[in-house]
């Protein structure tokens, strides 16, 4: 059967093979300079921004020159190292990361039960929307003079303000997370069989994970700098206390410089915290999955 307009006597065009050229032959593209390549790390532009604001503390500090009012970047580096040297700071900083990560931890758990409750039962909803319209607008230091009839001058109070600060910030974004989930996924896991805790830690929990980390970036923030102030208290009642104290210790002798030294240190932890640990564990789930970019 010959093909449509060609005859038999028209002659067929040969079939023939074509080498590609090799890869290396094709022009490379140039690499960027070294100073772009550089520009492109996060680390190093905000190593940047820090010095950059590092030089404008020093030089104002300088033109106010009142080591009292505003010790210079260079005298609170040298306090700083001294604390860290001597093993003060990093004492007080153990005390505070301690009492935190039991507050932030029970707080975490009474969160998912409490969000957990919500989207299995119409009470277990209305009962998280009562409770967090009542005490997430109600400040957790607030709660200390209280905390401190019911537990005394102890551990049992700063973990008690610390799961104030964590568990309505943390259920408010796992349940919006929650109600977030598409309808598909919902089906899907209902036709699998899946009920109460097992359908909310295999279809509930894996879909709303961005919302869920969210609320604990802010969770955490929020026993961080509560812990801090109600150390601040809490330091001065019992003569304990974690970095709070350290401040609220040094403020009263006058050692601005050893002021500022704490404060560098909850500010340094925040940063390591932020990005060793939440960073990395978005690296590893919500951007790896393709949930976030």
């Amino acid at each position: 059967m010959t093909q449509p307009g060609l005859t038999l006597a028209d002659p067929l065009r040969p079939e023939y093979e074509r080498e590609p050229e090799p890869f290396t032959e094709a022009p490379l593209a140039r690499a960027l300079p070294w100073h772009q390549r550089a520009w492109q790390q996060d680390w190093l532009r905000k190593a940047l921004i820090l010095l950059a604001l590092g030089l404008i503390w020093e030089a104002v500090a300088r033109v106010q020159d009142n080591d009292l009012l505003l010790p210079s970047c260079l005298a609170t580096l040298r306090a700083f190292g001294a604390a860290v040297t001597s093993g003060e700071l990093p004492g007080k900083a153990a005390i505070s990361l301690s009492v935190l990560l039991r507050g932030y931890a029970a707080g975490i758990v009474l969160a998912f039960v409490l969000t957990s409750l919500a989207v299995s039962t119409r009470i277990g909803r209305d009962l998280l929307d009562t409770l967090t319209a009542m005490f997430n607008p109600l400040p957790a230091i607030a709660l200390l003079p209280l905390a401190l009839l019911w537990f005394g001058l102890g551990t049992g109070s700063l973990v008690f303000v610390l799961i104030h600060s964590v568990l309505w910030p943390l259920a408010l974004n796992m349940y919006a997370g929650f109600r977030a989930v598409p309808p598909t996924l919902r089906m899907a896991g209902r036709n699998y069989g899946l009920r109460g805790l097992r359908y909310v830690a295999l279809v509930l929990v894996p879909a709303a994970l961005p919302a869920i980390l969210s609320g604990l970036k802010i969770g955490w923030a929020f026993a961080w700098r509560t812990l801090i102030a109600a150390e601040l208290v809490f330091g001065a009642s019992s003569g304990q206390g974690g970095l709070g104290w350290f401040i609220f210790q040094n403020r009263n002798e006058l050692y601005t410089d050893r002021v500022f030294a704490g404060l560098a240190a909850v500010i340094l932890i925040g940063l390591l915290v932020e990005g060793l640990v939440f960073t990395t564990l978005e690296r590893l789930t919500v951007r790896r999955w393709g949930m976030q970019h």
